[in-house]
C-alpha cells in the first residue's frame, strides 16, 4: 500500500510506501545509492541494481514525481531526492507446524520507505541572480588573505614523545 502526502513547503513533495514485506536493512542498500540525486539518474540507477528492493524505491520515486507534476505542477527534470528513508514497521507473525505438534514461530520483517523530492529550479534561479549580483559589483565579499597552514607532524606536538 502507497500512501501519497505532502508538506506545506511549496518545494518538497512526499510518497510514503508502507508495509513492504521486505527487511529495512536490505531496502537500505538501495535507497543509499540513489540520495541526493536527481530524479532521472536515479530511476537509471533503481532500473539496472539487482537487488529485489529496487522496485518498490522505484514505485515510490515513481509516486512522488507523479505527486509533484500533478498536485503541483513541477517539472521533472527539475527535482531531486532530497531525503529517503527506510524506518523498519511492523513485523508479520506466522506459525508453522514442526513435528510433535509444535509450532515454531516466523517473523516476516517489514519496512516503511519514505521519498522527499525537491525542485531545484528555484534554486537555479537565485544562484543566476547570485552571479549577476557578483558581476555587477552589488555584494562584494571580503576575503582574508592570512591563511597560514599548521603543519600537526613538522610542529612536533604529535610524535613528541619516545
Amino acid at each position: 500500500m502507497i500512501k501519497k502526502r505532502k508538506r506545506n513547503l511549496s518545494t518538497e513533495v512526499y510518497a510514503l510506501g508502507q508495509h513492504i514485506c521486505m527487511s529495512a536493512h536490505k531496502a537500505r542498500r538501495g535507497i543509499d545509492q540513489i540520495r541526493r540525486r536527481s530524479y532521472e539518474e536515479s530511476l537509471m540507477i533503481l532500473e539496472l541494481m539487482p537487488y529485489r528492493a529496487c522496485y518498490p524505491i522505484l514505485k515510490s520515486v515513481y509516486s512522488a514525481a507523479a505527486n509533484a507534476s500533478h498536485n503541483m505542477s513541477l517539472n521533472e527534470a527539475n527535482l531531486v531526492i532530497s531525503k529517503a528513508e527506510v524506518n523498519e514497521g511492523t513485523a508479520v507473525k506466522r506459525l508453522k507446524p514442526r513435528a510433535r505438534g509444535r509450532s515454531y514461530l516466523i517473523k516476516r520483517p517489514t519496512c516503511h520507505i519514505t521519498i522527499v523530492l525537491k525542485n531545484i529550479s528555484l534554486y537555479k534561479e537565485f544562484e543566476e541572480y547570485m552571479v549577476y549580483s557578483k558581476k555587477s559589483g552589488l555584494i562584494t565579499k571580503k576575503k582574508n588573505k592570512n591563511l597560514t597552514c599548521h603543519d600537526t607532524y613538522s610542529s612536533g606536538g604529535l610524535w613528541d614523545k619516545k
